[in-house]
C-alpha cells in the first residue's frame, strides 16, 4: 500500500514537472546580431571562402616557424592555464548535472544515555528506584530529492554547460592569439636580422668611403672637413648596431617566454625566404560568428547568464522535496538486523517563499543586469572583430602599395649615391651631396625592411582576426563549428 501511494506521488511530481516548468523558465533564443555592414571594404568581393578555414600549418610555410608554433602549443603557460580553466568548468558542469539526482547517504550511529535518578518521579510508595542506562544502535540509508518542478536545477545545469563551452572557446581564443604572436615575433626577428645585415654592410662601405675621401684630400679635391664628415658618417651607421642587437635579444627573450622556456637564442631562417599570405579571402561577415573563438565564448557567456536568469525566476516558486530514510534500529546488537528492527519513513515537503528580505528579487534583478551585460559584451566583441579585420586588410593593402613605391625610391637613391661618388672624384660635387644620398639610401633600405615586415604581420593579423589558428575539424574539444551546442549535449 505504501509503495503504491509513493508511486502515485512520483507520478504526480513528474506530471507537475512536465506541465509547470515552462512557467518559470524561458527557452533560449540566439540574440539578433546585425553583421551586414561589419566589413566596410571597397572593391573587395565578399564570398563564403575565408582565410580562417586554412590550417595554420598551411598558412605558415617556414619549417622553423612551424616548429616554434608546435612547441608553443605544447608548452605555453597561458595556454596550459586556459586548459585548467576547462577542467574547473567540467567539474562545475558535472556537479550541476548530478544536482538533478537524489542524494543518498549511509548513516550508522550508537547512543548511550543515562538519566539522573531525580529526573523521574515514580511516587513515594515505590521508594528509591535507580534508572537504568539505555543503549541504541542504528544503521540506515537516507535519501533526499528536490523535484525540479520549475526548472531551477535544469537551468543551473544548462548554465554550467554554457560556462564549460565558454572556457573551451576561450582556450581556442588563447591559441589563435598565441599562433599569431609567435609568427609576428618571428617575422620581427627576421626583419631585425635583415636590418642588422644592411647596417653592417653599410658600415663596411663607409669605411671604404673614408679611405677614398682621404685620397681625394691628398689630391686637393676635398678638404679636411669632408674627411671628418666621412668618419662621422661611418660611426653614425655603426652606432645603430648595438641598438639592433639589443632589440634582437629582447625579441628572442619574448619569444622564449611564449615557448615556455628560459630566454635563449631562436633558430630561424631569413626574411628573404618568407612569402606573404597569398589569400586575402575574408568570407562573409556572418562567418565571424562561427570562426572567432572569442565571439563564440562571448555568446556562451550570454547563454550562461540567460540560464542564470531562468534559475533566479524559479526561486519565486515553491520547492518540492522528498525525503526517505530506512534501516535497522535496536537496543541490542544481536537484534540489530532482525526483521523486527526495520524502520522507515517518507516525507514530502513544500516550501513557498513568502518573505526572505528581498533576496529573490535582488537575485533576479542582478541576473537580468548580468544578462544584459553579457549581450552588450557579445555585441562589442563582434564590433571589435570587424574592426580588427578591417585594420588588417587596410594594413596589408597599404604595405603592398608602400613596397611598390619604396622599390622606385631605392632605385633612384642607389643611382644618386653612385652618381655623387663619381662626380666627387672629378671635383664636380661636394661631399655633403654624397653624405645626403648615403643617409637617404640607408634610411630607405631600413624602411623597406619595415614595409616588408608590415606586410607579413598584416597577413598574420588578418588570419587571426578572421578566426584562424585553431582546427575547426577536430573532434577532441567540446565546441562545435556552430555557435550553439547540440541539444543532446545539454540534456
Amino acid at each position: 500500500m505504501l509503495v503504491k501511494n509513493f508511486s502515485k506521488l512520483l507520478f504526480a511530481a513528474a506530471l507537475a514537472v512536465a506541465l509547470s516548468s515552462c512557467l518559470a523558465t524561458k527557452p533560449y533564443e540566439e540574440p539578433e546580431i546585425d553583421t551586414e555592414n561589419l566589413f566596410p571594404f571597397e572593391n573587395v568581393k565578399l564570398d563564403s571562402a575565408t582565410l580562417a578555414d586554412m590550417p595554420w600549418q598551411e598558412v605558415f610555410k617556414d619549417p622553423q616557424l612551424r616548429d616554434l608554433i608546435e612547441e608553443a602549443l605544447a608548452n605555453n603557460l597561458n595556454l596550459q592555464d586556459a586548459i585548467q580553466q576547462i577542467r574547473v568548468a567540467e567539474a562545475n558542469f558535472y556537479q550541476g548535472k548530478l544536482s538533478l539526482l537524489p542524494s543518498l547517504n549511509a548513516n550508522g550511529s550508537f547512543s548511550y544515555s543515562k538519566q539522573s535518578d531525580n529526573s523521574v518521579n515514580f511516587g513515594d510508595d515505590l521508594g528509591d528506584i535507580s534508572i537504568p542506562a539505555s543503549e541504541q544502535y542504528s544503521v540506515s540509508l537516507q535519501s533526499s530529492w528536490e523535484l525540479d518542478v520549475w526548472g531551477k536545477l535544469s537551468s543551473t545545469k544548462r548554465a554550467t554547460f554554457a560556462a564549460l563551452m565558454q572556457t573551451e572557446a576561450s582556450r581556442r581564443a588563447v591559441q589563435t592569439r598565441l599562433v599569431a604572436d609567435i609568427a609576428n615575433i618571428y617575422y620581427r626577428l627576421l626583419a631585425l636580422d635583415r636590418q642588422l645585415n644592411i647596417t653592417r654592410e653599410t658600415v663596411e662601405n663607409r669605411k671604404s668611403d673614408v679611405e677614398t675621401v682621404k685620397s681625394l684630400k691628398e689630391g686637393a679635391i676635398v678638404t679636411g672637413v669632408s674627411v671628418q664628415q666621412s668618419i662621422a658618417n661611418r660611426y653614425a651607421a655603426e652606432v645603430m648596431i648595438p641598438d639592433l642587437e639589443q632589440q634582437i635579444t629582447e625579441q628572442e627573450n619574448t619569444l622564449s617566454i611564449l615557448l615556455g622556456r628560459s630566454p635563449d637564442a631562436v633558430n630561424r631562417t631569413t626574411l628573404d625566404e618568407q612569402q606573404p599570405i597569398d589569400s586575402l579571402a575574408t568570407g562573409m561577415p556572418g562567418q565571424l560568428l562561427r570562426n572567432r573563438p572569442d565571439i563564440i565564448a562571448a555568446e556562451y557567456a550570454f547563454r550562461a547568464a540567460f540560464e542564470q536568469t531562468n534559475n533566479a525566476r524559479a526561486f519565486f516558486y515553491p520547492a518540492f522535496r522528498l525525503t526517505a530514510e530506512g534501516g535497522f534500529q535496536s537496543l541490542e546488537t544481536q537484534n540489530l538486523f532482525q526483521p523486527g528492527s526495520v524502520f522507515y519513513n517518507l516525507v514530502a515537503g513544500l516550501t513557498q517563499p513568502i518573505f526572505n528580505k528581498g533576496e529573490n528579487r535582488a537575485r533576479l534583478k542582478r541576473s537580468k543586469a548580468q544578462q544584459e551585460q553579457s549581450l552588450l559584451q557579445l555585441r562589442n566583441t563582434i564590433l571589435n572583430a570587424g574592426r580588427e579585420v578591417s585594420n588588417a586588410m587596410s594594413q596589408y593593402q597599404n604595405a603592398e602599395q608602400r613596397l611598390e613605391l619604396r622599390k622606385k625610391q631605392l632605385e633612384a637613391l642607389i643611382n644618386a649615391v653612385d652618381f655623387s661618388r663619381e662626380l666627387l672624384q672629378y671635383g664636380e660635387a661636394n661631399y655633403t651631396e654624397v653624405l645626403t644620398a648615403q643617409q637617404n639610401l640607408l634610411s630607405a633600405q631600413l624602411s623597406n625592411v619595415n614595409d616588408r615586415l608590415q606586410q607579413l604581420i598584416a597577413g598574420v593579423d588578418l588570419y587571426r582576426a578572421l578566426g584562424g589558428g585553431w582546427d575547426k575539424a577536430e573532434n577532441k574539444g567540446l565546441i562545435k563549428t556552430d555557435s550553439a551546442p547540440k541539444q543532446e549535449d545539454e540534456n
